[in-house]
């Protein structure tokens, strides 16, 4: 018995919902959030009746969709999984389910060929090598690079449609160093990874200030019904061109950067520039180390590469940065003669 999208969006609400156990879940508490997904996901406004939801938990009870939930009712009044450890997620594949999948990726993999497509190639890769695990057929060969239980996950999928639809957002934002959220109201524009981190780039509501939030410290977003606005200094495609990272504002302007390698560090950098600008300076003929030299943006992000390479990496320019990175591997070197 297949399920519609919708139906199917409302069966992993509530799964999430039921996997939470720190919250109490009342029928209605259920039939709200499952509103809420689909208007987030697709726009649906009417909302979702109680007898919907109360037919989807019979259904998600039942063998039909082959999930067989544990789902019980405590206290007369809330909802719950019996075992805390279930999740629809972690249900295999149907036979039927895998057909699709591969259909879908036959179907990709003939515009790997078009120059526009040609970044699918490493996510058609990837589903290849689940549906063969899925299968039985083999042990991986890729392995990706993940952090499957990163915070603020969860909020790629509404923020995505939020920027595709131009909605205005207010955002519930912790940071590292504050006691409590702060309240922003934002123009969402868009959505960047770095290292299994993501971000989300907007403009705050009253100046049009460029603001990044990293996903994992957003604790919750909401619409709010306010015109949604572009800021015309903000160029999507272009903003990261001269940058390593996230870190980076409207005001700021990529610098030279001059650095040499020894000559085993320098073997990795010429095959894995550390920036599309990256050249090389100079090369010594007698070790083969460089003097390599990018044009980005100084960031924390930049030094963090940079002292990556430990002591086969000496920063020689500009002369600000050169004396932030030697206080910083000052400090460093203090943290292993304390003990």
């Amino acid at each position: 018995m297949p399920a519609n999208k919708n139906a199917l969006i409302r069966y992993k609400t509530i799964d999430r919902c039921l996997s939470n156990p720190y919250r109490r879940w009342t029928l209605e508490d259920l039939v709200e959030a499952c509103s809420d997904a689909l208007y987030e996901a697709e726009g649906i406004h009417k909302g979702v009746s109680v007898r919907t939801v109360q037919s989807d938990l019979q259904m998600m009870r039942s063998d039909k969709l082959g999930y067989n939930a544990p789902i019980e009712v405590y206290e007369h009044k809330y909802y719950r999984y019996a075992d805390p450890d279930y999740s629809i997620m972690n249900m295999p594949m149907s036979h039927n389910d895998l057909s699709v999948m591969q259909e879908a990726v036959d179907m990709l993999r003939q515009l790997e060929g078009f120059e526009q497509f040609a970044e699918i190639s490493d996510i058609v890769n990837r589903l290849q090598d689940k549906l063969a695990i899925s299968r039985r057929e083999r042990k991986p060969i890729i392995h990706f690079d993940s952090t499957p239980q990163l915070q603020g996950r969860q909020l790629l999928s509404p923020l995505y449609q939020y920027i595709l639809r131009r909605q205005t957002l207010r955002i519930h934002y912790q940071s590292f160093r504050a006691r409590k959220p702060l309240l922003f109201t934002l123009y969402p524009y868009l959505l960047k990874e770095f290292r299994n981190r993501w971000f989300l780039f907007g403009s705050r509501s009253k100046d049009l200030v460029l603001f990044n939030f990293a996903l994992d410290r957003i604790v919750a977003i909401e619409p709010v019904d306010e015109p949604y606005r572009d800021n015309p200094d903000f160029d999507v495609e272009h903003f990261f061109d001269d940058v390593i990272g996230v870190s980076k504002n409207l005001r700021n302007r990529p610098q030279k950067i001059v650095f040499w390698a020894n000559t085993e560090q320098s073997k990795y950098i010429r095959t894995k520039p550390i920036h599309r600008s990256q050249i090389i300076l100079s090369e010594s003929p007698e070790d083969h180390s460089c003097v390599f030299q990018i044009e980005v943006v100084i960031n924390f992000e930049m030094y963090s590469v940079l002292m990556s390479y430990g002591a086969g990496l000496r920063l020689l320019a500009p002369r600000h940065a050169v004396a932030y990175m030697r206080e910083q591997l000052r400090l460093a070197s203090e943290q292993y003669q304390q003990g």
